[in-house]
């Protein structure tokens, strides 16, 4: 009976000294429960309970419910939370050079952006981590757009007389902003969709899918066919909370991770493609800019990436790796 008892301690105590040694990993995104990124996500999550034998868990704020990506961050800094599902651009302070991929009007396709990132993205990761984050590579947001309420938008100088939103504290679109010499409305992107509604702003830029997921979609009637820009999210993960978890464990959560990030690329590009089609077939009209209009876009988007440089938002190296790259790809010398 007595060494009963004693095993039922035991078995007690191991259970107390688990649940002691559990790490829970808080992680906050705007991205909204049930998207494609959060469904695989979670999937992943559970399936890094069930190999660390619970040892490592992960605690999902979808929606925002943590604010945006700044306020992530900050919560990260003080420990209230452990890491963020968010934009790269928002992880500058930490790697500056992860918004090389949003400088304006680099990439005319898909493609380019695929032989891009197999030279960069290795880097780029290097550079988060070494900036103090873990992360597990990136997810494609896709190609921004300029989508517009009331006003085609085929130039620079339609843009000029439209209320134009870029997101709170991006110093990379208020450069751009600058140089395109338009003045823009900075919100948060909870106060985008009512500041449509009411006419604080007319014309925002956004990837489809985030278009659609957000409602916006319901408040523009024009999409202007050039992709302004491209960008990637990531799962970023303070490394200081990280080493907390035993080197085993780590293994296996950066073994699922990357698996998971590798699927929800590929999804979202199959999912900006479908929401761009839905956005047509439910009467959203395309404008397709002239020669001479795409002549200046391409012109104002050259300087702002030249002043982009020049006040070190992006590193020279970074910008001339990428654009090595893409005139190795366009001239078929890959």
């Amino acid at each position: 009976m007595k060494r009963n008892c004693l095993a039922v301690l035991a078995l007690g105590l191991s259970l107390l000294v688990s649940a002691a040694d559990a790490q829970i990993l808080k992680i906050a995104t705007l991205s909204p429960d049930g998207s494609g990124w959060m469904t695989k996500m979670r999937a992943g999550a559970a399936d890094i309970k069930t190999r660390t034998e619970g040892r490592v868990e992960f605690k999902f704020y979808t929606g925002g419910t943590m604010g945006n990506d700044k306020a992530v961050l900050n919560k990260i800094k003080i420990g209230q939370l452990q890491g963020g599902a968010i934009t790269g651009g928002s992880l500058a302070d930490a790697a500056r050079d992860i918004q090389v991929y949003s400088l304006p009007l680099k990439f005319h396709n898909f493609d380019e952006v695929d032989y891009v990132r197999s030279k960069m993205d290795a880097g780029l990761s290097k550079a988060l981590e070494d900036g103090g984050f873990v992360n597990f590579g990136f997810a494609e947001g896709g190609f921004a757009y300029a989508m517009s309420k009331s006003t085609p938008v085929p130039s620079i100088t339609v843009l000029r007389k439209q209320r134009v939103w870029i997101p709170d504290n991006d110093h990379q679109s208020e450069e751009a902003m600058k140089i395109f010499q338009v003045t823009p409305v900075p919100l948060s992107l909870a106060d985008v969709l009512p500041s449509l509604q009411t006419g604080i702003i007319d014309t925002v830029a956004s990837s489809p899918i985030a278009t659609v997921a957000l409602q916006w979609h319901t408040q523009v009637k024009y999409i202007t066919e050039i992709p302004l820009s491209y960008f990637v999210g990531t799962l970023a993960i303070d490394k200081k909370s990280f080493a907390r978890i035993s080197p085993a464990d780590q293994a296996v959560v950066r073994e699922v991770m990357n698996k998971v990030f590798v699927e929800v690329n590929t999804q979202n590009r199959k999912d900006n493609v479908a929401a761009y089609n839905a956005l047509l077939k439910q009467g959203i009209k395309p404008v397709k800019p002239n020669v001479a209009e795409t002549a200046e876009w391409e012109k104002y988007a050259e300087l702002a990436s030249t002043a982009m440089i020049r006040d070190g938002i992006v590193s020279q190296p970074a910008a001339t790796q990428m654009s090595t790259a893409l005139a190795a790809f366009r001239s078929g010398k890959k």
